[in-house]
């Protein structure tokens, strides 16, 4: 891939402010590369995941999922579900192994455009992939170091940035847009925004099942003409079908519902929150966690037998003494690698939420919560870390600055997964023997050039200076840095995938409620 930063950094004047804005980390790396595989971590033994298993499987034969909508029970209750005496959907434990036997354990989410091939996501077990999407109903605002409202620029802002960050390999829904409240109009300029911004692969989500059809339109014109879509899907439809504790959600249900009939991914996120809407110990929360991500697994494989579903166990940590969630603690991060776990004992495609910081701002809390929950759900395995880029103040918020900062994480991250590798040639004892004697150091030896780009890679945004030259340059924070990155990318890139021609058959065909002044340099 050219990385037209470096391309345009040549023609900028010089200076670390100037070169900080015009770069970030190249997805040519020989060191690293996306989907490298995680899966060494494993907080549960053998035997904790049977427990679980089973655990699961009994609550949904015998509890069940409450408020199932009559289209469901009709789809699924001649197909082996069981309506019990209490009005809730069961899933009789030899029905529940017989589909998780015959689950789809992989799928593809296909780039568009220039990035066709190359930066598709083929998702299964264990293979990670960093993944932004959030929803978050603010923007943290770096003037004035505060939180704003999110609007329809935000999406199309964020998008472009992440656009630009080669190691956020899924692009999404970042921010809800709080300026355009008509559904419809919500769902298509929110579409059109992300697809404007990037051809990266996509998850996202709709309010109203009616959308899927006309953004399936949408999604076509951009990928090149009817049918082109369904053909190599570039998006993936998300939501939270279950309201925990065991309960369904009707307007999510419905398009995870429609997305199956299609054939089409069906990505969800299911959220208990221990102590709140789900037992306080971790292992309960995991049992009930797991039946209901087993209970819309059973579902989209009643309905579309081997349509591909995510395993997306989310479950979330409250602060007891408070009742808030928490999405920085130590909790989080260990019950979150154990159900990424789980979802490898299946052997399905799992996601996870990661990264969700209850920080303010990139700072010290900011660091230590982000490095534990990002670190610890890669090494567990997890296909796709979401909520990954920018997320701060508990998912409530994003930033600009921090999803600079966290591109830079996920290259760090996936160093540390690819682990060391064992050869003759890398214990290197005749080159240590040689280098020992004369000159008594290995640098400039041609091991050491050989393997310079390969075994390492070399952050931007890291401060490796002496101290004394970091006090000449201005003292500059890591935050301060990450602005300066931003800021020159959100000040230059606006690209628009769909082209001056179909841009405007897109604007004439959907009510597009982002103006051509927000997508260009003023």
């Amino acid at each position: 891939m050219v990385d037209v930063t470096k391309t345009r950094s040549r023609r900028r004047s010089g200076g670390r402010e100037a070169r900080a804005a015009a770069r970030t980390q190249s997805s040519s790396s020989q060191a690293i590369w996306p989907g490298t595989p995680g899966g060494r971590y494993r907080p549960l033994s053998d035997t904790d995941m049977q427990r679980i298993h089973h655990a699961a499987l009994t609550i949904l034969e015998v509890t069940g999922i409450g408020d199932p909508t009559q289209e469901l029970l009709d789809l699924v209750l001649p197909k082996g579900a069981v309506l019990n005496d209490h009005g809730r959907l069961c899933f009789p434990r030899t029905l529940m192994e017989d589909l998780l036997a015959g689950s789809a354990n992989e799928f593809y989410v296909h780039a568009r455009g220039s990035r066709a091939g190359k930066d598709d996501l083929h998702c299964t077990k264990e293979k990670v992939y960093f993944a932004n999407s959030g929803t978050a109903v603010t923007t943290f605002d770096a003037s004035s170091r505060s939180y704003r409202p999110s609007t329809m620029q935000d999406i199309y802002d964020f998008t472009r940035l992440v656009d630009r960050l080669d190691h956020l390999h899924m692009t999404g829904d970042t921010v809800l847009a709080t300026d355009v409240t008509q559904d419809f109009e919500h769902d298509m300029t929110m579409l059109y925004a992300i697809l404007a911004g990037s051809e990266k692969p996509s998850c996202l989500t709709f309010r109203d099942r009616a959308h899927i059809k006309p953004a399936i339109e949408m999604f076509d014109m951009a990928s090149g003409g009817e049918g082109m879509f369904l053909k190599k899907p570039s998006v993936i439809f998300g939501g939270c079908p279950i309201v925990s504790p065991l309960r369904f959600g009707r307007e999510n249900l419905e398009i995870m519902i429609d997305t199956a009939k299609l054939g089409l991914t069906c990505d969800l996120a299911v959220p208990p929150q221990a102590g709140a809407t789900s037992p306080a110990p971790l292992a309960g929360t995991l049992a009930q966690a797991v039946a209901e991500t087993l209970s819309c697994v059973a579902i989209v494989n009643l309905i579309n037998p081997g349509t591909p579903v995510v395993f997306a166990a989310w479950p979330f940590i409250t602060d007891l003494r408070t009742g808030s969630f928490t999405g920085g603690s130590g909790e989080q991060a260990l019950i979150s690698a154990a159900a990424i776990q789980m979802g490898n004992f299946y052997n399905l495609p799992t996601s996870v939420g990661c990264g969700m910081t209850d920080a303010k701002i990139p700072d010290a809390q900011y660091g230590l919560e982000k490095a534990l929950t990002f670190s610890l759900a890669a090494h567990a395995g997890a296909n796709r870390l979401c909520e990954f880029g920018g997320m701060v103040g508990s998912l409530m918020g994003c930033s600009f600055e921090s999803m600079v900062i966290d591109n830079e994480a996920a290259a760090m991250i996936t160093r540390t997964l690819r682990g060391i590798e064992v050869s003759d040639e890398t214990l290197s004892v005749e080159v240590i023997h040689d280098c020992a004697i004369d000159p008594g150091h290995f640098l400039g030896n041609p091991q050491t050039l050989k393997f310079m780009e390969t075994e390492y890679v070399y952050p931007d945004l890291m401060d490796r200076e002496l101290t004394d030259t970091w006090e000449k340059a201005g003292k500059q924070t890591m935050f301060d840095r990450a602005r300066v990155v931003s800021d020159g990318i959100l000040k230059e890139h606006y690209p628009n995938y769909f082209g001056s021609k179909l841009d405007a058959e897109v604007r004439a065909k959907f009510p597009v409620r982002l103006s051509k002044d927000a997508m260009r340099t003023s």
